[in-house]
């Protein structure tokens, strides 16, 4: 019985959280990912499908999009890939994507394959709060799947406050404006957003992304929240070090 990510955090401990891109270095190595962050002790894994136009990632995830499009990933692949998924893994798998290959596969369709494949959650930025409570909730509701928000330091409260009303899992705090990347460490005012959100008391426990590489980085993201998502750095790590040097890239960010 996999985990769900409620239960993730009815923990003190702080979460990892990574993100890669299916089809990425090579067209078939998604599984064997996935296997090796859980058996590494990662806690959640967001699986990156890739989109030839994505708004807001940086470089070093656009760059592994076009890769895993060359390859050859598509939604189908995906699908394929992680039919038996749930016989290997138990720590909550969440998709994240943009909302046009979804729309392109249908909806309900998709909605569908996730419940029959055991993802928990989707990650789909480009989705309009509106949007999705007027047509796709109760699909989503449907198949038992979240959907995971965004906040930026420039969302004004009264959205924040929409969304944690709407959110069941957790609600995802990029750590600033720009798009993703791995970054040195953050800075006095990405510091004072994190306290800020932390003072507002949600109810949904917050994980920080964009910007995190190493141990510095993840201390400072989860000085106030429950945990932090790696996404640029542990890509670039994969892509120099190889999938089977992955146990050494967690044990970095938890030393």
């Amino acid at each position: 019985m996999s985990k769900s990510i409620s239960e993730l955090f009815n923990t003190d401990k702080k979460l990892v959280s990574i993100y890669f891109t299916a089809g990425f270095p090579q067209l078939h190595d998604t599984v064997e990912i996935i296997e090796n962050l859980e058996k590494s002790g990662v806690d959640l894994i967001e699986i990156g499908l890739p989109f030839s136009d994505p708004l807001a990632d940086g470089p070093t995830i656009q760059e592994s999009s076009t890769k895993a499009l060359r390859n050859g990933m598509t939604t189908e692949l995906l699908f394929e890939q992680l039919s038996d998924i749930r016989q290997r893994v138990n720590i909550p798998l969440i998709i994240m994507g943009y909302f046009n290959p979804v729309m392109q596969y249908g909806v309900e369709a998709f909605c569908q394959k996730c419940e029959d494949i055991g993802i928990d959650a989707l990650i789909l930025p480009d989705l309009p709060l509106r949007e999705y409570q007027l047509h796709y909730k109760e699909i989503f509701n449907r198949h038992g799947l979240d959907l995971i928000y965004l906040i930026t330091p420039q969302t004004p409260e009264e959205r924040i406050r929409a969304i944690d009303e709407m959110s069941n899992s957790f609600i995802y705090m990029v750590s600033s404006s720009s798009t993703t990347g791995a970054k040195a460490g953050f800075s006095e005012e990405n510091q004072e957003y994190f306290k800020r959100i932390a003072d507002m008391k949600l109810k949904n426990p917050t994980l920080v992304g964009f910007g995190i590489s190493d141990k510095n980085s993840f201390d400072q993201a989860t000085a106030h929240s429950q945990g932090a998502i790696i996404g640029s750095a542990f890509i670039k790590h994969i892509e120099t070090q190889g999938i089977d040097q992955i146990s050494s890239f967690v044990q970095n960010l938890k030393a």
